[in-house]
């Protein structure tokens, strides 16, 4: 299986590369995680909960990180097995690049082998799997390095409250008039 993809993280390069570094981040992000430690600078351990069409298999696998350039690119090599589900084992070029001062574009491109009843599934199912795994994988990771600001949530659901039927949407100026019409004509009665 080959997949390659590119994804715009909103954060610095540094603040992404560090967060690709870390276990916590990792494992919050990565679907089904249950464990992920960290023995070295590029030695990492994972324990993940996974269902692929019928089969449901946790895996345990090892990942090493190689070709470090810091904070542009590695490459992640690993393998995992899933008892009689099958195994897993590839890699992945990460390359970063700059997108202004306070965004990243994240570049990447996994070749993997897979085996055991997995192989059996077929590759639609296997690479629709993957990307939407992979969507997981970024729309966490994007959370947790760049979150967004409390203030900013709060100033604009106060906003919200405070605009006209118009401005909160179709759906909300619809229903919105008619309970003001229908509070305008009881208290005329």
């Amino acid at each position: 299986m080959k997949m390659s993809e590119t994804q715009r993280i909103e954060a610095p390069r540094q603040k992404v590369w560090e967060a690709l570094n870390d276990a916590e981040v990792l494992k919050a992000s990565i679907p089904g995680c249950e464990e992920l430690t960290k023995h070295s600078d590029t030695e990492m351990e994972a324990k993940v909960k996974l269902k692929v069409g019928p089969v449901k298999a946790t895996f345990g696998g090892k990942v090493t990180l190689e070709d470090l350039n810091p904070p542009e690119s590695y490459r992640i090599v690993g393998e995992g097995s899933g008892g009689v589900a099958g195994f897993a084992k590839g890699g992945a070029t990460v390359r970063l690049e700059e997108d202004g001062p306070d965004a990243t574009i994240l570049h990447y491109d996994v070749d993997a082998q897979i085996g055991g009843k997995l192989a059996q599934l077929g590759a639609r199912l296997i690479d629709s799997t993957a990307k939407r795994l992979a969507g997981e994988f970024f729309k966490t990771f994007g959370e947790q390095v760049a979150p967004t600001q409390p203030q900013e949530e709060e100033a604009a659901v106060s906003e919200d409250a405070d605009a006209p039927a118009e401005k909160k949407g179709w759906l909300g100026g619809l229903f919105g008039g008619k309970r003001e019409e229908k509070a305008e004509e009881t208290a005329a009665s």
